[in-house]
């Protein structure tokens, strides 16, 4: 699983020119599941996320988690980011979940975020969707479940 927390004044995501999810400060995430994925492996990623310190203090450290800024979340799935670029030039997404199990993997995030967050907005799992964001920062860090 791969997680893509951009740190955000403000972000929404559209789809056929309708606003899906919008917030203001806060984390875009793009979720990217991968076909070996578990629910386990989602409770990991979602206490990482949930936990990162990547807000400025009063100090101008990077010591503040969502909740001590009262940040919102904007969870946006995104498959592309398991595309596999080794051979040629057309990406390869053979790595990615398959959509029902990647879909109900990326609810299950929802679910379980919205539990520790008082705003979660989301983006629509399969559609093509427009995202806009101001990147505050920018500060961009990427989660990948290998390496937690």
């Amino acid at each position: 699983m791969k997680f893509v927390i951009q740190r955000v004044n403000h972000a929404n995501v559209s789809v056929e020119g309708n606003i899906a999810g919008k917030i203001n400060k806060g984390f875009l995430v793009l979720i990217g599941v991968s076909k070996e994925d578990t629910k386990e492996t989602a409770d990991k990623m979602v206490k990482k996320l949930i936990g990162m310190r990547i807000f400025e203090d009063e100090a101008g450290k990077t010591n503040l988690a969502l909740a001590d800024v009262k940040g919102a979340l904007l969870l946006v799935s995104q498959f592309t980011l398991y595309a596999d670029c080794k051979k040629g030039n057309r990406p390869s997404f053979i790595n990615a979940g398959a959509p029902d199990m990647a879909e109900e993997m990326y609810e299950y995030i929802i679910a379980a975020c919205k539990k520790q967050v008082p705003v979660v907005e989301t983006g629509v799992f399969g559609a093509d969707m427009k995202v806009s964001l101001e990147n505050d920062g920018p500060f961009t860090v990427v989660l990948d479940s290998r390496e937690l």
